[in-house]
């Protein structure tokens, strides 16, 4: 499903506003979204799932290709964990 889908199916059920209303209610969902996870706050979607920014430690790896041992540096990441609900799926 992309954007546009989204968009078209608030479109479809809504009914009394824009298919451009409908796309920039989406485009604003997202933004906020991606604001609070930026600003490092914890998103809970009851029903759907939490989206939360944790911090990776750097850690030893290997390299795929040679099999050579590598240290990986520390990074910020974007974990989704499901409803419980949304799990049965």
């Amino acid at each position: 499903m992309t954007k546009a889908d989204l968009a078209r199916s608030i479109y479809n059920r809504h009914g009394g506003i824009s298919i451009q209303d409908a796309s920039h209610i989406v485009d604003l969902i997202f933004s906020i979204i991606k604001n609070q996870l930026l600003g490092g706050e914890e998103i809970h979607i009851v029903g759907f799932g939490t989206f939360q920014v944790v911090n990776r430690q750097p850690r030893r790896g290997r390299n795929p290709v040679t099999g050579q041992p590598m240290n990986l540096e520390g990074h910020r990441a974007l974990v989704f964990r499901p409803a419980r609900g949304l799990n049965s799926v």
